[in-house]
């Protein structure tokens, strides 16, 4: 096959033409922008908040329903062939690609936000504000977020793996309900050019949001102004980490970087227990689990509709996660259907329940914890700084406050790059899966293809980040999740009634034997 017929021009020059056409204007005008683009979120957050909120419970009830019916059982490809990855490298890697280096800075930090927040009747600073910050700090990364990330994925991993049908793209998943003359069609290129759109401007917001993690960090460490070029050398070093990870492909690159921050983030939330206050972060933890299990529908449904003229951090920020989310569905649901070959499709599902919410709740108990411990015992202004300073900035202030805080800053520094590169390595290695026309049943995306794909984010990022164009992006990407959340209960309906022509949940299952 000729190498210039791999990549899917009908898709990708009019997804990346429409990002740009977006993008540049909405930069060189970012403070109209963003009051026209924060009106038209307001607005939203206004009228269909509980539409969110809904939205997200509804697929965990699918989610669970698809798990433990007759559907769950089905296996993605042959029933007598074993699972492409053990269950710790499957987690690790779904870990990895669903939580990323936004862990790292919402488990430090989002208990400030909600601190300085908190619900109608709740005094700002308080110790109930403090229980309310952690435990929706947790409850960002629960069942409804991963619900969001992996519903798309049994009608994705199935026409891969059970049909073997050439193309991994929603448009081949929606065949089934829309037929052939839509999807080869115009109706086809659409969908494809809204996933494509979706995933590139979350990738440029990733990469944009992300590189303050570390800057800060740096600045912190060595007395350094935060500047856009320390911003371009750590983006350069960064870019360069995920190229060559998506390069190697998911066995040499993602699996192995992914199986490896597992074990060093384990390392240095055990060093903070030691190090640090560990038996007050064992005891706060505790405490935020049973309260934001106590509240878990109060969060999930709470419109704030009684008491209009105070909308809260956590009402208007849920909707917003809800809808950030939804960007990022379709690329973490192929991506998993991508790596999910010889898994059923409960196994599927519950180790993207599960895994990524179990680690992410420690990961908030550790970090916020530790933070919560010096705002509490020690007298770190950490509320007024973060309101006052650049929030991330406070991220090296408590670090610093461990026994060994330079290492600290540093572990803390690589295990979050390590998280973000793991996090856009998938994200390259999916969008060249799915803009390629080889045959992604029997292949792997080309690795030319990643290395243009990764060198494209973040070219944009880096622009954006330049003339200061992020935040518009931010919001857009949080206004792309409306076309998606049709298009996953289409694509969910679309698995059910694939499996049932097929008869799949009587067929293609693992025997006793097996």
């Amino acid at each position: 096959m000729n190498k210039k017929n791999l990549i899917d021009y009908k898709i990708f020059v009019p997804s990346l033409l429409i990002i740009i056409a977006i993008s540049i204007p909405f930069a060189l005008y970012e403070s109209q922008s963003l009051e026209l683009l924060n009106s038209i979120f307001d607005y939203i957050v206004e009228v269909f908040s509980w539409g969110y909120l809904w939205y997200g419970l509804i697929l965990v009830a699918a989610g669970l329903f698809l798990s433990f019916s007759k559907y769950g059982q089905v296996v993605l490809g042959d029933p007598k062939e074993k699972p492409r990855f053990n269950l710790f490298e499957y987690a690790s890697i779904l870990v990895a690609m669903g939580v990323g280096s936004t862990i790292m800075r919402t488990g430090m930090l989002e208990w400030t936000n909600v601190a300085n927040d908190p619900p109608t009747g709740v005094e700002a600073g308080s110790a109930e504000a403090l229980l309310w910050g952690n435990a929706y700090s947790m409850f960002l990364w629960g069942f409804q977020v991963f619900a969001i990330f992996v519903m798309i994925a049994p009608a994705m991993g199935y026409i891969l793996h059970v049909r073997k049908r050439p193309l991994m793209r929603i448009s081949e998943a929606s065949r089934v309900i829309f037929g052939d003359k839509f999807t080869d069609g115009i109706g086809g290129k659409i969908l494809d050019i809204i996933f494509l759109i979706s995933i590139l401007a979350g990738a440029a917001v990733t990469l944009g949001l992300g590189a303050p993690i570390i800057t800060h960090n740096l600045s912190a460490l060595f007395n350094i102004e935060v500047t856009f070029t320390l911003t371009l050398i750590v983006t350069i070093i960064w870019v360069f980490m995920f190229s060559i990870s998506a390069y190697l492909g998911v066995e040499k690159g993602i699996k192995r970087l992914s199986t490896f921050n597992m074990y060093l983030a384990g390392i240095f939330a055990l060093f903070i227990l030691l190090a640090g206050p560990g038996v007050f972060i064992l005891d706060y933890f505790t405490e935020s689990v049973s309260f934001l299990l106590t509240n878990y529908l109060d969060i999930s449904l709470n419109t704030e509709a009684v008491t209009p003229a105070e909308t809260t951090h956590i009402q208007s920020n849920t909707v917003f996660w809800f809808a950030y989310s939804a960007t990022w569905a379709m690329l973490h649901s192929v991506f998993a259907a991508k790596i999910s070959r010889g898994r059923t499709i409960k196994e599927m599902i519950l180790t993207y329940f599960l895994a990524p919410t179990l680690i992410s709740w420690m990961a908030t108990g550790v970090l916020g914890g530790l933070g919560v411990h010096r705002y509490l015992l020690e007298d770190m202004a950490l509320l007024d700084f973060v309101q006052n300073e650049e929030p991330m900035a406070a991220i090296p202030e408590i670090l610093s406050t461990l026994p060994l805080g330079g290492m600290a800053v540093v572990i803390f520094m690589v295990v979050a790059l390590i998280f973000l590169t793991t996090t856009l390595d998938s994200t390259t290695y999916t969008v060249a899966a799915y803009t390629s026309t080889r045959d992604m049943s029997k292949f792997e995306p080309p690795k030319t293809l990643r290395i243009i794909i990764a060198a494209i984010i973040t070219g944009l990022a880096l622009v954006l980040m330049r003339i200061g164009g992020l935040a518009p992006l931010e919001v857009i990407s949080g206004l792309m999740g409306i076309p998606v959340i049709f298009i996953q209960f289409l694509l969910i309906y679309a698995a059910k009634r694939m499996i049932d022509e097929d008869k799949a949940w009587r067929y293609n299952v693992r025997k006793e034997s097996d």
